[in-house]
């Protein structure tokens, strides 16, 4: 039920976390599509790239950006390298992290970009098996009623959920049943199932599951626990900030006493998923899970901008119900790729500001309405802040190949390689040592020695020359083996040094 408070209208929060989803409804009975339509039996029915059975998530095609194939092998490469080295990236380049996250993460490794940014795989590592024991338990009925009756109502055009029973929907049930166990406190909110959802489009239910875990506790801590009250603080939160950053949009609701529980409920806790197109929802939580709730707020005073921002948009909305009916119903143009991660960038909202009215609307919660009933674990902004609130060890961040290749054993042709040091250390000295065992081949001398020295004759009248046109030998003189006899035991030449001819 609605009532007035503080001159706007409210509404009874407690009915949100029951109240059945305004989008596409399917019978319980119903089944939009059976898994061997899925697998192409079917022709009329065509998939976009996301998943979507016959855009139903419309303007999806047209509002993405195509990267081209080279640029998007580039980027894989360079997300590799931070997914390998991920705690010196976070610590020591986080500002180029956020740059890729705004840039876009490439669609083949966002499941693992998203459970390393959001520290779910720090804690799945650290709770080894604790999904599996929370899936084999029985669940509380309570939930697990409400849960059921959800499952089709989300994304029921898409390939994984549009099947009754299959396994899309399980998996989102195991999920969901999972964390009622883990938090019984909190239990089970139906804005917890688009979220799910959306993970299990990109990653293994175990991984969904903790990454919702991080959701719900470190991003939007306290959105999904009785009463609502963090949901209610942040709308206060975004109406002080649109004062700031589109004073003609804030007047405007100010003027028409509009709360803003009524237009941001769903934004902000499904996460854009129901409201963006799906290229951009994909956009959106690349850049949220990296920088935290701050890009949720700065999406909303986007939208609120463009679509109350101008004079002449505001003068077909002359009440409370037209302004509604406009902000349900958001035009594509500023809902593109491109346009919205544009303008997101550049809406002057730090985490900073959100932490300061924060706490100025929580000092006038309690002076109004009196003290919290649920009192939420602190807030943290973004990727960087919880892997420091937490620091993971090193193996905590290792990834586990989920495709192994095995290894061929060995065959007696193949050489193995040494194992240890002093092994190689070994074969270098068997090879240095077969090397000087070989004896170099004997060079052959030009100038032979005779071995016996000559007669004595008389000294000749004539001298002996080479003739030019004889060739020298090609041998240096250095290369010449040396004779082994003793030079006194040799005869030196009777004739002057001065009258032989010396080789050049």
């Amino acid at each position: 039920m609605a009532r007035i408070e503080n001159g706007r209208q409210s509404i009874d929060t407690r009915s949100i976390r029951t109240i059945s989803s305004s989008h596409t409804h399917i019978d319980d009975e119903s089944s939009f599509g059976s898994d061997s339509e899925l697998n192409g039996f079917v022709s009329e029915r065509h998939t976009d790239k996301y998943g979507f059975i016959g855009g139903a998530q419309k303007y999806s095609e047209e509002s993405a950006q195509d990267v081209p194939p080279e640029v998007l092998r580039q980027r894989e490469v360079k997300w590799l390298d931070m997914l390998g080295h991920w705690d010196k990236w976070m610590v020591k380049r986080h500002d180029k992290v956020r740059l890729r996250c705004q840039k876009g993460i490439p669609p083949a490794l966002r499941g693992r970009a998203w459970l390393y940014l959001s520290g779910g795989k720090v804690k799945r590592e650290q709770n080894q098996g604790k999904f599996q024991e929370l899936d084999s338990e029985a669940g509380d009925p309570k939930w697990l009623d409400v849960i059921e009756k959800d499952l089709h109502r989300q994304f029921p055009f898409h390939e994984m959920f549009v099947s009754r029973g299959g396994h899309g929907q399980q998996d989102l049930f195991r999920v969901l049943k999972a964390y009622t166990l883990y938090r019984p406190e909190e239990g089970y909110c139906q804005a917890q199932a688009p979220i799910a959802a959306v993970l299990l489009m990109n990653m293994p239910a175990e991984d969904a599951f903790w990454v919702l875990v991080q959701i719900c506790e470190k991003y939007l801590p306290g959105y999904y626990s009785p009463g609502l009250e963090a949901i209610q603080l942040d709308g206060e939160i975004l109406y002080a900030l649109l004062r700031r950053v589109c004073p003609l949009a804030y007047r405007h609701l100010e003027k028409h006493k509009m709360d803003p529980i009524l237009y941001m409920t769903e934004w902000f806790m499904c996460a854009f998923s129901r409201t963006l197109p799906w290229a951009s929802v994909l956009r959106v939580w690349d850049m949220f899970l990296c920088d935290g709730v701050k890009i949720i707020f700065r999406v909303g005073l986007v939208l609120l901008k463009c679509m109350l921002g101008s004079r002449e948009k505001l003068k077909a909305c002359q009440g409370q119900y037209e302004t509604m009916e406009l902000l349900r119903a958001l035009e594509p143009r500023y809902m593109q790729e491109g346009f919205l991660a544009r303008e997101i960038v550049e809406v002057p909202v730090s985490a900073r500001d959100i932490e300061r009215e924060h706490h100025s609307q929580l000092k006038r919660w309690k002076k109004n309405r009196g003290e919290l009933n649920f009192k939420s674990p602190p807030r943290m902004h973004g990727a960087r802040v919880i892997m420091l609130a937490e620091p993971p060890r090193r193996q905590d961040l290792q990834q586990n190949p989920t495709i192994v290749v095995p290894v061929p054993p060995p065959t007696p042709q193949m050489k193995k390689a040494p194992k240890s040091r002093e092994e190689r250390s070994s074969i270098k000295k068997k090879k240095s040592g077969r090397k000087s065992s070989q004896t170099p081949e004997p060079i052959p001398n030009p100038y032979p020695i005779m071995e016996e020295p000559p007669p004595q004759t008389p000294p000749l009248l004539f001298t002996e020359t080479h003739p030019a046109s004889q060739p020298l030998p090609a041998q240096p003189l250095h290369s010449q083996s040396l004779p082994t006899e003793p030079l006194h035991s040799q005869s030196l030449p009777t004739e002057p040094l001065h009258s032989q001819s010396l080789p050049t």
